[in-house]
């Protein structure tokens, strides 16, 4: 099979090592890939959201399967205009990935069908979101940006000069564009975070395994909100217990409300939940394989995920057998100095030579080839990723890494996992 797989980061690098190990794939494209995405696949220089560009491309290179990775891309329609010029596809169409592009689509559709989630209000003109805050005057609170925003459309002021300046930066200053044209508010939950992305063909579920992020740039969880700065799996807080709540409570819902929209969503559809002292509830969903969840969940997958793909695009993913990696995995984020604001690009990035790091797997996220050097081209530039038979294990391999690979003022957080540890 010839695979093109849509997208330029660490998610995607961790999809194309996994297909790259299915018997079934003899060729691997990316559009438009990264520097280290180059050495596993062929890469394109067309732009992950642009469509025509995408169908020309998987017609140039007679792609049997398009797998579409980012957010932007489903949105805006990439697979409905593959589909429509016959090509098999991996995500789901405009339709259903509206469940992600739309904060005030999906808080209404758990509304509208009982599946837990925050109490919320919807507003479109920034005087009266901070008259309701004024009003409510519960610190912290949550704002969101409606469409979106990079994974950083979310703000949680812990008073009302803090909201006031959120709400100016979303809907007056426009940081995120038209995505700040309307605000969901809603109330802060409070319990452990947990990430489970699940695999869909709109009738059958299969959630893949558990998940904790770490969203802030600090260690100790502060700093800035980022786009993830480490991960590890499995998540100590998603007991078999909180599975089955979450089965019958969120998970078939949620897939029974889209299909009752005609909305039928196939694909992989991620489910950012909390687990509140009344029980699992919904923060956010996401239409694609979250960024840097993929990273250690699909290095536990032992079933050829190319299967799976061909099993949600024909609709039999109830007949598919997935099986998993019980060893734990973990990955730490090297992110630029100053990320997530301004921060330098071009850096050279030494110690990623063969047989210098045994045992870890290296995603690149922002990197690229400039002479035949590898440099830094963003925010986040590697996620240094182990397997362990523990968590410890897992992460003193992935640490170990860090510290062999170098590029000025790398930044990564020293406290990956700890929190999962202390559960």
């Amino acid at each position: 099979m010839r695979v093109l797989v849509v997208g330029s980061g660490g998610r995607e690098h961790a999809l194309i090592k996994k297909i790259k190990e299915s018997p079934r794939v003899d060729y691997i494209a990316c559009a438009p890939g990264n520097g280290g995405i180059s050495y596993d696949a062929e890469c394109f220089n067309v732009g992950a959201t642009d469509i025509d560009g995408i169908v020309n491309l998987a017609k140039e290179i007679r792609a049997d399967f398009v797998v579409v990775a980012p957010d932007d891309p489903l949105v805006l329609g990439m697979v409905d205009a593959l589909n429509a010029e016959g090509f098999k596809t991996f995500g789901p169409n405009k339709a259903a990935a509206i469940i992600e592009g739309s904060k005030v689509f999906s808080k209404n559709l758990m509304l509208k069908y009982g599946i837990p989630t925050a109490d919320y209000k919807v507003f479109d003109n920034p005087a009266d979101v901070i008259s309701y805050i004024k009003e409510k005057n519960e610190f912290p609170t949550v704002i969101k940006a409606d469409g979106l925003a990079l994974g950083k459309g979310v703000i949680i002021p812990e008073n009302l000069d803090e909201a006031v300046a959120g709400v100016k930066e979303i809907m007056e200053d426009k940081i995120f564009g038209a995505s700040g044209n309307k605000v969901v508010v809603e109330e802060f939950l409070t319990g452990p975070e947990v990430s489970v992305l699940a695999f869909t063909d709109g009738k059958c579920v299969k959630p893949m395994v558990s998940s904790m992020d770490h969203k802030r740039a600090l260690d100790g969880d502060k700093g800035l909100n980022t786009g993830g700065m480490g991960t590890v799996s499995p998540n100590p807080y998603y007991t078999d217990e909180v599975a089955r709540e979450c089965m019958e409570k969120i998970f078939l819902p949620t897939i029974n409300a889209m299909n009752a929209e005609s909305r039928t969503f196939k694909g992989c559809l991620y489910f950012g939940l909390m687990i509140t002292p009344k029980g699992p509830k919904v923060i956010e969903y996401n239409c694609r394989f979250g960024d840097p969840e993929t990273q250690v969940v699909l290095p536990r997958l032992k079933t050829d995920i190319v299967d799976i793909f061909e099993a949600i695009n024909s609709g039999t993913l109830s007949d598919l057998k997935i099986e998993w990696d019980e060893r734990a995995c973990a990955c730490v984020i090297m992110a630029s100095g100053g990320y997530p604001k301004s921060y330098p690009k071009g850096l050279e990035i030494t110690g990623l030579e063969d047989g210098n790091l045994d045992g870890v797997t290296v995603y690149h996220a922002g990197t690229k080839l400039d002479g035949g050097k590898l440099v830094t081209a963003g925010g986040r530039v590697l996620g240094v990723t182990a397997l362990g038979d523990t968590l410890p294990e897992a992460l003193d391999k992935a640490y170990d890494g860090v510290s062999k690979i170098h590029f000025e003022n790398a930044h990564y957080r020293k406290d990956i996992g700890q929190r999962a540890l202390k559960a």
